[in-house]
């Protein structure tokens, strides 16, 4: 594991931090059904193996503009969970909502803190 997934702090009780972060980004076109859609997708996401947390975050600059972040154990959890049946449901469910493809990342986390 890389000093980049350490926290910071030099105490006995640090630990190494693996995590692996997504975001999402849609631009609805239909901004009711979409956050129907990203609702149910985010509090079954947290239910999942690995996930440590699922956030849905609407942009107050941008009408119709929904991120979903996304914090998982590793990244083979996060793929796992991008190959699942919630995940095509999710998508599936998408279309037609949708401006343009959601625009996808994912991110190291450079300065992380496990609140287990």
């Amino acid at each position: 594991m890389s000093d980049d997934h350490r926290e910071a702090g030099g105490g006995p009780d640090d630990r190494e931090i693996e995590l692996t972060v997504i975001t999402m980004t849609f631009d609805a076109v239909d901004d009711a059904a979409l956050l129907a859609v990203l609702a149910k997708y985010v509090v079954l996401t947290r239910m999942e193996p690995g996930c440590r947390n699922v956030d849905l975050c609407s942009s107050t600059t941008v009408a119709g503009r929904h991120l979903v972040i996304q914090k998982w154990d590793d990244e083979q959890v996060q793929q796992q969970h991008f190959d699942s049946d919630l995940m095509v449901e999710m998508a599936a469910s998408c279309r037609g909502l949708l401006a343009h493809p959601p625009d996808i990342d994912r991110w190291d986390a450079t300065s992380a803190h496990d609140l287990r």
